[in-house]
């Protein structure tokens, strides 16, 4: 049965109700403010870049370790409880971030103890909006008979709306920090995180995502889970690939007298990324699920291979416009694949894995091309994105493998 693209998108309204799809996507915009929010506020507080640095570290790596937990946690209990108390601590936390910024005689060396440990809290308790909104999607689309469209169309909005917080996050906390001050980007996540993640934890699409108590889950054979890994370890892949462009713009914007830009360059492969991911529900079905990983990754290897030849930056943009459109696609395909592969009644679980992987990658290919950056310049720097593709197509290459046999 043939469905045009505009159909299979306006069922979501229908499935979801009209409210679910803006609240989703506002929601994770916290998320998106974070990082960066705290980097600016402990770096001008303080005085450190380091220190700034360090706490936005903190934040990362508690994001990534406490996104699973909070994943099997809703498997078990059920989304709603875990997000209202996941709402309720971060909002704590990010207040924390901000008060302990502000001791008494400005920030000293000592009171760095307690604002990473603030930030690595703030990262712990991040609601998982995007991994478990995925999740609704897998519940809600379940048994349906044109499941397979519907479900591209929703993962395809979703990744798209991940690329939007993820350009305007950033954009906001700019504007708000040099508007008003440092500190106020932090205070507005707080309050969306309070209000915007308690109404999505409310909506009454969390019913189709169904809570099973440990007892009465089947055993998963460890090569299930190692089957899972391999989505997860893409998502890792794609991560370094963010983090290391991230480092190789800024030293690249650095190096033409430019470094206030490197955000807005990013920002350039964030935008062909997002309108590339809304076209995945207009692929054909036979293009199946592994060949669009491999086909993806592939043209993402080849598309950042441009990186090396600019020398200005609005040569530099085109490239990233031309990078981007494998990123969006390539990212919807991963989570369409973990959620299929992820074992009865863990799905929430497999999700917000993913998205670990994806926080977890960009720390690691920030660390890999700020080094690179350092010893060899952003040319240098730029061999981590082109790596972390190579890794991605390899991944791809053993899925099609793994699907064939």
């Amino acid at each position: 049965m043939r469905v045009s693209v505009l159909a299979r998108y306006k069922i979501l309204p229908d499935l979801a109700g009209p409210s679910f799809l803006p609240l989703g996507l506002f929601a994770r915009l916290p998320l998106a403010m974070l990082t960066l929010g705290t980097l600016t506020l402990v770096s001008v507080v303080s005085g450190s870049y380091a220190l700034g640095g360090f706490a936005a570290g903190a934040v990362g790596i508690g994001s990534a370790m406490g996104a699973p937990v909070l994943g099997a946690l809703a498997d078990r209990v059920g989304q709603p409880r875990v997000l209202l108390a996941a709402a309720a601590l971060n909002t704590a936390a990010i207040l924390a971030v901000v008060l302990t910024s502000f001791p008494s005689g400005g920030l000293a060396a000592a009171s760095s103890v307690p604002v990473v440990a603030a930030a690595l809290a703030s990262g712990l308790t991040t609601p998982q909006v995007g991994p478990f909104a995925r999740a609704h999607w897998m519940g809600l689309t379940e048994g349906r008979t044109l499941r397979a469209l519907e479900l591209d169309a929703a993962l395809s909005y979703e990744g798209t709306a991940d690329e939007v917080t993820f350009v305007l996050g950033p954009a906001l906390v700019g504007v708000l920090g040099a508007a008003l001050a440092p500190w106020v980007p932090l205070a507005v996540a707080a309050a969306l995180t309070l209000t915007l993640v308690t109404a999505f934890a409310l909506h009454p699409t969390a019913a189709a995502v169904r809570p099973v108590a440990r007892r009465d889950l089947a055993p998963v054979r460890p090569r299930e889970w190692a089957v899972v890994l391999v989505p997860v370890a893409g998502m890792l892949a794609m991560g370094t690939f963010f983090g290391g462009t991230q480092a190789a713009l800024t030293a690249f914007s650095g190096e033409h007298g430019v470094p206030e830009l490197g955000g807005l360059l990013y920002a350039a492969m964030g935008l062909t990324s997002a309108v590339a991911a809304l076209s995945v529900a207009a692929w054909p079905q036979r293009f199946r699920l592994p060949a669009r990983w491999l086909a993806c990754a592939l043209t993402m290897l080849a598309f950042s291979l441009t990186l090396f030849a600019p020398d200005g930056v609005a040569p530099m943009a085109a490239a990233l416009l031309l990078t981007g459109i494998p990123v969006g696609p390539i990212m919807v395909t991963v989570f369409g694949i973990g959620g299929r592969l992820a074992p009865a009644g863990r799905t929430s679980t497999v999700m917000t894995a993913l998205a670990s992987g994806i926080v977890a990658g960009t720390a690691l290919g920030s660390a890999i091309g700020g080094h690179l950056a350092q010893s060899g310049g952003s040319v240098a720097a730029f061999a981590t994105p082109v790596g972390a593709a190579a890794v991605l197509a390899a991944l791809g290459g053993a899925v099609a493998v793994m699907r064939r046999r």
